[in-house]
């Protein structure tokens, strides 16, 4: 897991990186709590789902917003933070080029922030958020929904409420073309404490279903190619 530094708008974002040194593996960026409510990128949540990622067979990066670390600038507001995410997927796809199988994922804060991203880079594949703030900030902006993904909640959340994240789906599910699973984990709080194995488990049966699938379409095309 080396570290990393790369430009921002801001200044250096610093960073840890996984890379998988298959030319076909697909590339992921993990994104943290709010700064102002310390969060970092060696968060326990994003550290599991840097990790599902890296076990599943992605290169990913997982970093620190501005102003948090070693990362320069100062905290942005949400505004800069998108930046900061935007940074991150041109630093690597730069250093994977070809590579066109694109995740984001993020908890809390930053599951809030990954959403923000997708309407922003439609090359965007699936998303995996934890936890995301649907009863803190506004998610109006998904209309619709450009990416399907998993959205996985702790049933005993004292910060983000379940009845809130599961109005934010049941709104994500009406929309069409978008395939959204939805997992609320029982006994599970914010920070998924003493479960971080399990949420670790559904993430990685997630992201190994949809490689699978996304293999199946890839073939599928090629063949279709051909005829």
């Amino acid at each position: 897991m080396p570290e990393v530094i790369f430009d921002g708008p801001c200044g250096r974002i610093e960073g840890v990186y996984h890379h998988n040194p298959s030319p076909s593996a697909p590339l992921a960026i993990v994104l943290h709590p709010h700064p102002q409510h310390g969060g970092t990128m060696n968060n326990k949540v994003v550290f599991t789902l840097y990790r599902a990622f890296a076990d599943s067979g992605f290169s990913v990066v997982r970093f620190n917003f501005r102003g948090v670390g070693r990362s320069e600038g100062e905290c942005g507001k949400g505004d800069g933070e998108i930046i900061d995410a935007t940074a991150a997927l041109d630093w690597i796809q730069m250093i994977n080029p070809g590579q066109r199988d694109l995740w984001v994922s993020g908890f809390s804060f930053g599951g809030w922030i990954a959403m923000q991203i997708l309407m922003r880079r439609p090359e965007i594949r699936n998303f995996v958020t934890a936890a995301p703030p649907a009863n803190l900030y506004d998610f109006n902006f998904l209309a619709p929904c450009p990416a399907s993904g998993i959205i996985i909640q702790g049933a005993d959340d004292n910060i983000v409420s379940v009845e809130d994240v599961t109005k934010l789906v049941n709104k994500i599910h009406s929309q069409k073309r978008v395939v959204l699973d939805y997992v609320v984990m029982e006994n599970a709080d914010h920070f998924f404490s003493g479960k971080l194995d399990i949420l670790a488990d559904r993430v990685k049966e997630y992201l190994l279903r949809e490689l699978v699938v996304a293999k199946a379409q890839l073939k599928q095309g090629k063949t279709a190619n051909v005829s």
